[in-house]
């Protein structure tokens, strides 16, 4: 799917219009506001289903890790720009 043009509405619009906002997601993103700011999108299914297959994550216990990940884990260490937040875990 290509790049379109998308639309953007309050969320009072899209409920007193909604329809026509169904039927505009068909065919490109609908952006709904709340308060001015954006609160959710309205896509069109195979929209969403396309997005979805696109997910790869995997949720795992750590007992489900590969070995060369949990080796992989064991040996990080963190950056050092990490380091300005030690303060954080002093107490006061």
């Amino acid at each position: 799917m290509t790049a379109k043009a998308h639309t953007r509405a309050s969320a009072a619009e899209v409920a007193r219009n909604f329809g026509r906002y169904k039927e505009l997601a068909q065919r490109a993103p609908v952006e709904v506001t709340s308060h001015g700011r954006q609160s959710i999108v309205l896509l069109a299914a195979d929209e969403y289903a396309r997005l979805k297959s696109l997910d790869d994550r995997q949720a795992l216990y750590a007992r489900e890790l590969p070995r060369e990940m949990v080796k992989a884990l064991k040996s990080a260490k963190p950056p050092n720009a990490s380091k300005a937040f030690n303060r954080e875990m002093k107490r006061r």
